[in-house]
């Protein structure tokens, strides 16, 4: 039987490799493929208020222009001094979407008067299942840990130099890649989706 094609709404080969990995885990036979795949699929504005919404906004999306269930997902920093900010709004928190330094520097300067014992944040990550017909499903995973008054450790990418996770003395950007996509908000959450795609996706295909 040939297998079940999905989608994963990003061009990003690594997340890609990293879904198909816990897919092939969890024992299921899907061939899935990136957005590079479809060249006719649009940019999709991230309206939504939370990373449910937009992991949600995007896997409808992609189900609906390729005809095949999509998988997508939202995540990012929630710090709780600042009220769960930048939260949605991690990428783009110093007002320039993906510059990484600015937008770590805007929340430790934020965080200058804060006393580390109050420095307590986590990442969040929603990822969605969406079926051409309407059908959805949505899971989330978390990372919960402290931050740094100064960047460490440069594996990582965004605000992973000053996150150190609960049990950790070092940062997720200190943290082998093996090590970090054992704990991180991302593969927690995709973990949780592979049995929502072996009931939605493989039990009908």
């Amino acid at each position: 039987m040939t297998p079940q094609r999905i989608v994963l709404a990003t061009r990003n080969e690594h997340k890609v490799a990293e879904l198909r990995r816990i897919l092939a885990d969890a024992g299921l036979d899907v061939h899935l493929m990136g957005a590079e795949s479809f060249a006719h699929l649009p940019d999709i504005a991230e309206t939504g208020t939370t990373f449910a919404e937009n992991a949600l906004l995007k896997a409808h999306a992609v189900a609906a222009a390729t005809g095949l269930p999509a998988v997508a997902d939202d995540s990012g920093l929630c710090v709780d001094v600042l009220g769960g900010m930048p939260g949605v709004f991690s990428a783009r928190w110093s007002g320039r979407h993906g510059d990484d330094v600015a937008n770590l520097e805007l929340v430790l300067a934020q965080l200058a008067g804060v006393p580390d014992d109050r420095r307590s944040a986590h990442f969040a990550c929603a990822a969605a299942l969406a079926l051409p017909g309407g059908e959805e499903r949505v899971v989330e995973g978390r990372l919960s840990g402290r931050l740094l008054r100064a960047p460490a450790g440069s594996n990582g990418f965004g605000y992973d130099p000053i996150f150190v996770p609960e049990g950790e003395t070092r940062t997720t950007a200190q943290l082998e890649p093996a090590e970090k996509d054992a704990i991180s908000h991302r593969g927690r959450a995709l973990r949780t989706l592979a049995p929502v795609v072996r009931e939605l996706v493989c039990h009908r295909s």
